[in-house]
Parts: C-alpha cells; sequence; structure tokens
C-alpha cells in the first residue's frame, strides 16, 4: 500500500507535530488527578492508542509528554526517533522491523524526554502505533518553537532546526 492509501483506509488526520493520526483507543478507566503526578492538571484515562504515519517529507518534530510513550512498527521503512533527556543527553534509536540491523519494532520514549522523528528512506513511510499510560491529552503536549527548545539545549541546535516547524 501506499502512504495515501493508508491515510485514506484508517481515515488519518494531520497530526500538530507532524504526519497523519487516528485515535484507535481510548480506556473507559479514569485516573483521578490527585493520583496522578504534579506534571498531570485533571484527570487521564488509563491509556491511549494511536496510529501514526510519517512520509519522508514530514517529520515528527520535536516535543515531549508527560507520559511514556511506546512507538510500534508495522509497515514501511526505518524511522529515526531522536530524544533529548531532561539533563541534555542526545540519543537516537532506529524503529522498524529489519532486526540485523538494530532496528526496534517497538521502544519506549521515556516521559519528559524531547523527541521527534524521521523518515530516513526518501520516498517512503512508516506506518506506526503508540500507546501512552496515562492516556493522552493535549494538555500534557508540549510542541516548542526551535529557538526555545536550542535555548535549553544549545549544543543540539543543529538537529533541533532540522526537526522543528519554527
Amino acid at each position: 500500500m501506499t502512504s495515501q492509501e493508508i491515510i485514506q483506509k484508517f481515515n488519518l488526520n494531520k497530526h500538530p507535530e507532524g504526519g497523519y493520526y487516528k485515535e484507535t483507543h481510548r480506556s473507559s478507566g479514569i485516573i483521578k488527578n490527585e493520583n496522578l503526578s504534579d506534571n498531570f492538571i485533571g484527570d487521564r484515562n488509563y491509556s491511549t492508542c494511536i496510529y501514526f504515519l510519517l512520509t519522508s517529507d514530514k517529520f515528527s518534530a520535536f516535543h515531549k509528554i508527560n507520559q511514556d510513550e511506546i512507538w510500534h512498527f508495522y509497515l514501511g521503512t526505518t524511522l529515526k526517533l531522536h530524544m533529548i533527556a531532561p539533563n541534555g543527553e542526545y540519543s537516537f534509536v532506529l524503529i522498524g522491523n529489519n532486526l540485523k540491523e538494530d532496528e526496534h519494532p517497538q521502544f519506549i520514549v521515556p516521559a519528559q524526554y524531547w523527541f521527534a522523528a524521521e523518515v530516513i528512506k526518501k520516498d517512503s513511510f512508516a506506518f506506526t502505533g503508540c500507546t501512552v499510560a496515562p492516556g493522552f491529552d493535549f494538555n500534557d503536549f508540549v510542541l516548542p518553537k526551535s529557538t526555545e527548545l536550542i535555548q535549553l539545549f544549545p549544543q543540539h541546535s543543529e538537529v533541533i532546526l532540522k526537526l522543528t516547524h519554527s
């Protein structure tokens, strides 16, 4: 299938960070705010899950959330997931199904890490899923401008400029 066929088949919408998504699950169970860390305002579902598709011409810009985010690889080509830890340490992981090349079909981005993703093969796409617990809420989503992130991590300005929208 092509990326356009997948977008149409699963009725994916544009995501603010880049790429396309559709929520596929939001648990009915609720975690009350008083049982969550101070990073959260309001109650959260136990977990949420989305389909997420990136193309080689649409990256996922650096952002962070209050929860761990589990990435699942389904179809397409390798994703490079860039991360900056709260202490400023940069790392990346390859998400895909080529296990001989140390690609990971599943990977967990820790809570409070800044992260971005890109498809590394030209004219291709990666179809993935993302699971978040406690469940995702846009109140937990921070999408910084490049200048804001560079102010925090000037040593990573090259990758930040490459993978932010402003």
